[in-house]
């Protein structure tokens, strides 16, 4: 396919920023060809990693997931399924060979620890087990993994001028986290504007740190140790139909409830610059609740406020437990909203998502139980659930965002790759102290301290560089920006 449409693409500080516009295949092509080496190296990932969790090859998943979804994203979600089309086209035509179902299937990566066991479960699988479909108990034993810290505040008495704030950092595994350093800018022929962190050929954000046209401010942590599963709609797809269509607070509610699947359980936070409100909505897949205020504040730390997602839905919640990282962090955002109540903005945000207080020690240290965390610095040493996971596991916070209304209303984000308190990541360093991690070494990169960096589409005169022309190594345009038109 020949497009007429062109994608910005500019990188800053270890972001790389892609803007994008038009119908769906004309921008699908645009941003599949701007990122076309970035995900090249992903495919790369993607084969050892879901090989070593799952002991399954990714052309494996790719081909159940499609199986299972594509003819449902193809008829319910064609818009979304023509832009992925589009992509596939322009990395292919920039010389990383994929198709379209393997874009489909990245589009689901985050969903599938939910929807796995349950297809399991309930296909005629190796293991000879039949069954109709109906939910099951999802993501292992143990539930679903944790990410993320975050807060939305709103409010003469707890803003500095009244207004919203945001903050949020994406904590995972490195190997996969370290990617989503693409801020994604999409202007499409219909619905709203959108910029938001996410990953290589990613439509949705999957980070969930993002801003609309319409004023909408939105940000999530997941609901760890969550359990069950019913194959509905794709999150990612419902919260980008949400992005792109969803006028309202109360309209984000609908269209994530609408065909819910459990799949990413998440504790969504929400604001609407229009009307100056917040929203948390801890969606669960039977049980669900909805928040919402003019003045006061939500937090975020991978467990919920709801008894019945958090009793009939979840297991090994670590709610009240501040030896886990849910109820130390929940005790230590609850302790920063009081403290710079009446002063939160920009910079108190930045300060709070990069907060390295242990509320069970009492002190200074970074480790999983900080807001801004770091389970590879962690022994673990005063685990209640093992395997919550391993100690000095490659995994933790990769970022950071902040957010508020004046920023939102510019269409403008501050994000701060590698991690949201500026510690490096150096693998070499790592894998000498932890060689249990060795065969993670070819895979995982360095990520150096960067600095908060305000992203946005450049308005001043962009050079202009040949289509052929091949990206830089990211390494070599650290704390400068450069700019292209694909």
């Amino acid at each position: 396919m020949k497009s007429n449409n062109k994608a910005l693409v500019y990188e800053k500080n270890g972001w790389k920023y892609v803007s994008v516009k038009g119908p769906p295949r004309e921008r699908g092509y645009a941003y599949g060809y701007a990122c076309a080496k970035d995900f090249s190296d992903v495919q790369r990932m993607l084969q050892f990693f879901i090989f070593e969790s799952y002991g399954k090859q990714w052309d494996f998943f790719i081909k159940i997931i499609n199986d299972e979804f594509k003819e449902m994203t193809q008829t319910t979600f064609h818009e979304f399924y023509e832009e992925m089309e589009g992509i596939a086209e322009g990395c292919n035509a920039n010389g990383c060979k994929t198709s379209v179902d393997e874009i489909l299937a990245w589009n689901f990566y985050l969903s599938i620890p939910y929807w796995y066991p349950y297809w399991v479960e309930t296909s005629n699988s190796e293991n000879g087990s039949s069954g109709s479909h109906k939910s099951s108990m999802g993501p292992r034993e143990g539930g679903a993994k944790d990410h993320c810290s975050a807060f939305i505040a709103v409010g003469k008495d707890w803003t500095e001028d009244g207004n919203i704030v945001v903050a949020h950092n994406s904590f995972c595994d490195f190997i996969d986290g370290q990617y989503s350093y693409i801020v994604l800018d999409i202007k499409p022929d219909k619905g709203h504007r959108i910029i938001m962190q996410t990953s290589p050929c990613w439509i949705w954000s999957g980070t969930d740190f993002f801003v609309t046209s319409k004023g909408i401010i939105g940000t999530e942590t997941t609901i760890g140790g969550f359990l069950p599963y019913a194959k509905k709609y794709p999150i990612g797809f419902r919260i980008r139909k949400a992005m792109q269509y969803g006028n309202t607070l109360d309209d984000y509610v609908d269209i994530l409830l609408d065909g819910n699947s459990g799949d990413y359980a998440n504790s969504w936070l929400f604001g609407d610059t229009n009307t100056n409100e917040i929203l948390r909505l801890e969606l669960g897949l039977n049980y669900h609740s909805v928040e919402r205020t003019k003045n006061g504040y939500f937090i975020g730390f991978n467990a919920t406020y709801s008894p019945e997602i958090r009793n009939l839905e979840c297991v090994n919640t670590g709610f009240y437990d501040v030896r886990r990282h849910q109820g130390a962090r929940k005790v230590r955002l609850g302790e920063l909203m009081d403290e710079y109540k009446g002063k939160l903005n920009i910079d108190v945000a930045k300060k709070i998502i990069s907060d390295h207080y242990d509320v069970y020690l009492h002190k200074e240290n970074k480790c999983s139980r900080t807001v801004c965390s770091h389970y590879d610095l962690d022994p673990r040493e005063y685990m209640s659930t093992a395997g919550r996971p391993l100690p000095f596991a490659p995994h933790g916070a990769v970022d950071g965002f902040v957010c508020d209304t004046k920023m939102a209303k510019n269409m403008t984000i501050c994000g701060r790759f590698g991690n949201s308190c500026g510690t490096p990541f150096i693998k070499d360093e790592y894998i000498s102290k932890n060689r249990q991690y060795e065969n993670f070494r070819p895979y995982l990169k360095d990520r150096p301290s960067e600095p908060w960096t305000d992203l946005s589409e450049i308005k001043s005169e962009k050079k202009k560089f040949s289509l052929t022309r091949r990206l830089k190594n990211r390494s070599t345009i650290n704390k400068k920006t450069t700019h292209r038109n694909y």
